[in-house]
């Protein structure tokens, strides 16, 4: 009896860390839900753009998580295109690590591999140039 009550409570705690992180991130969605990202004042500017005048690959991304909490992927998209097509990607890992963790199973870093680090940071340069380009303002927030 008491191995059923120990691997239950293991089952459980295992699962705080990943639950710990979407709570908190739940939180933040919240605030950004409630508070508007578009009026100006809120938030502080981002200092690349501050300092330059140029957009970096996370520019927009606030407002952009606004209009997905208010169901709006259209405004988020215009936003951020690349930060919503990372979120599909970001619910499927946290998913991955959640289903682990309940089973058990060591979690693997895959994600921290130097190929896909790499990777991700190419595609976010490429995209914060492309959207200081000419041709790119689509992108612009």
């Amino acid at each position: 009896m008491e191995v059923i009550g120990r691997r239950a409570r293991d089952r459980v705690r295992s699962l705080c860390a990943p639950f710990g992180a979407a709570a908190v991130l739940a939180a933040a969605v919240t605030c950004l839900a409630v508070v508007d990202p578009h009026e100006p004042g809120h938030y502080p500017a981002c200092p690349l753009y501050y300092l330059t005048g140029l957009y970096c690959p996370g520019c927009g991304a606030l407002r952009a998580v606004h209009d997905l909490a208010h169901a709006d992927l259209a405004g988020a998209a215009r936003m951020n295109l690349l930060f919503v097509f990372c979120v599909p990607v970001v619910i499927t890992l946290w998913t991955r690590w959640a289903l682990r963790s309940w089973q058990g199973r060591p979690t693997r870093p895959d994600i921290a591999r130097p190929a896909y680090l790499w990777g991700l940071l190419a595609v976010a340069a490429v995209f914060g140039v492309v959207r200081n380009t000419p041709f790119g303002q689509f992108l612009a927030p």
